[in-house]
């Protein structure tokens, strides 16, 4: 009898699983995406994936390293997800800081999900690129890397290590650029999406968070606190704004390096300069942020 009874809960969670992926499936429809170029998004797609569930990873980190290490070589362009009306935007031909951990993060959760087929991933790039996991508005997308990690942290997508490693600093910064610069953002020409942003603000006046400043970083001490597939956040000096780059790290010969989309190198390369340099070039960056992907 018990085994009899073993046998209906199996079939249940099975259809019900069924179910599941049929609803996430049907959370939105190829005529809602605004695709580059649908035929050669979604055979991409399909194929880092299907590629990336046979790695058998060890951790999330090592998927990440992974699916990012497929764009490498994948053309710069910034501006991409920008058009009226807002709409899940899809283009993994083109990539710039941003779109480059969006579309990867959203990969290596979908991988953690058990899960390799371009509807998968849609999905999940929606839930992780928008506030409610629904488009509704360019308001609706998540513009701040703060509001990106809490919104997906509390999703239980990400986790946010920086305070975990050695000696982290914190910094306490009111996140208001881009309601402070409009006119860099035609979208809040609308006065009800610029009205929606600075209530989205709101919630960021005064943040605190932690971050490593970039002289911590040094020699050996980045590689004893970082690992292969961090995503890092370099946070800025910047008035209203938190973070200015974000990229992967890679370690080459036991340093830590930034993969990351490059506009001055205007594609997507494994950084030439380790970590360390490349923060201490870039003087407005102050430090760094880690974030690692969740087991699903």
């Amino acid at each position: 009898m018990g085994s009899i009874t073993n046998h209906i809960k199996s079939i249940f969670c099975i259809c019900t699983s069924f179910l599941i992926i049929s609803q996430d499936a049907k959370a939105i429809l190829p005529s809602e995406i605004r695709w580059h170029n649908e035929s050669t998004d979604t055979t991409k797609i399909t194929s880092i994936l299907i590629s990336a569930s046979e790695l058998n990873a060890k951790d999330p980190n090592q998927v990440v390293a992974f699916i990012g290490k497929q764009f490498i070589g994948t053309p710069y362009a910034a501006g991409t997800l920008e058009g009226v009306p807002e709409m899940l935007t899809v283009n993994v031909d083109e990539l710039d800081c941003t779109t480059y951990i969006d579309v990867v993060s959203a990969m290596a959760v979908t991988i953690g999900e058990r899960r390799n087929s371009w509807q998968d991933f849609v999905h999940n790039l929606e839930k992780m690129r928008y506030r409610q996991g629904k488009v509704d508005g360019y308001a609706s997308r998540i513009h701040y890397i703060s509001d990106w990690i809490v919104t997906n942290a509390h999703k239980g997508f990400i986790r946010d290590v920086t305070d975990r490693l050695s000696n982290p600093s914190y910094q306490i910064k009111t996140l208001d650029y881009m309601s402070r610069h409009r006119d860099n953002y035609p979208a809040l020409s609308d006065s009800l999406e610029y009205e929606r942003i600075k209530s989205m603000e709101v919630g960021y006046r005064s943040h605190r968070y932690p971050y490593i400043k970039s002289n911590a970083l040094l020699g050996k001490n980045a590689a004893k606190m970082l690992k292969e597939g961090d995503i890092v956040a370099l946070t800025t000096k910047t008035e209203g704004l938190d973070v200015s780059h974000l990229g992967i790290i890679v370690f080459e010969d036991g340093i830590p390096h930034l993969m990351h989309a490059s506009m001055k190198e205007g594609k997507v390369v494994i950084d030439r300069l380790p970590l360390s340099e490349y923060l201490r070039k870039n003087r407005t960056v102050n430090g760094v942020r880690v974030i690692r992907i969740l087991e699903q």
